[in-house]
């Protein structure tokens, strides 16, 4: 698949994710749980494994609730009208989301409730992690503000447009990221210039105006160091 054509893909992806973002609230609370959650996750130190089962359930709770929108979306197409039938389907797929987060909240519990335990016993201590590991959970981070943020304005595509400038966010995420991993001035001097040309493109092919790259810009810089200095 050619490369414009694979990113037009992924272009109408991620405009389906900011529609359901935008058009429903419980999808919004899911995104700011997932945010929460995986910091929390990071913070108290829980193991890869523990981790990696955590990230899972919080994919499983949004792919869910995503499911339930889009058949919500095909039943009111389908019967506009009172239907039992359509009524029942409805039922039945917010059920399938609220069993997904019964048990995703309930794997929570086994997981976190021990560390959270040792946080009344012995106080707070934030976990330090990897520069590496740091830099993805900044990166995810970013992308989840940018897509909570995006649906709360309401304008524009994931990809082009709208408050705030995502590849504004992404790039000035990465070369602070860059920064503390090399540790490097020409590294991260070179990594500032290629993030400074990525968002200012964003202005030139008038994809963005500047107070939307700004604002995507001190997005990315700033949380990506508030997580370095957090966790590292």
């Amino acid at each position: 698949m050619p490369l414009r054509k694979w990113i037009k893909s992924v272009n109408f992806a991620i405009e389906g994710i900011l529609h359901a973002a935008k058009t429903q609230r419980h999808l919004r609370y899911h995104f700011y749980s997932a945010a929460v959650v995986l910091l929390l996750s990071y913070i108290v130190g829980v193991t890869r494994t523990e981790f990696l089962i955590i990230a899972l359930s919080v994919i499983a709770v949004l792919l869910a609730e995503m499911f339930n929108t889009s058949i919500e979306a095909i039943a009111d197409i389908m019967s506009p009208g009172h239907n039992e039938k359509v009524r029942a389907v409805k039922d039945i797929a917010a059920g399938a989301v609220f069993l997904t987060a019964f048990g995703v909240a309930f794997i929570g519990y086994i997981i976190l409730f021990p560390y959270i335990r040792d946080i009344f016993d012995k106080g707070l201590h934030i976990t330090k992690h990897s520069k590496e590991d740091i830099a993805i959970i900044s990166f995810i981070i970013v992308l989840i503000l940018v897509v909570i943020t995006k649906a709360s304005f309401g304008k524009g595509h994931p990809l082009s447009g709208g408050m705030p400038s995502g590849h504004a966010a992404l790039a000035f995420s990465a070369w602070v990221a860059i920064t503390y991993i090399t540790e490097n001035f020409i590294a991260s001097l070179l990594c500032f210039i290629l993030a400074v040309l990525i968002a200012q493109s964003r202005i030139v092919r008038k994809v963005h105006n500047k107070w939307e790259v700004i604002l995507g810009s001190l997005m990315g810089a700033v949380v990506t160091f508030l997580l370095f200095r957090l966790f590292s």
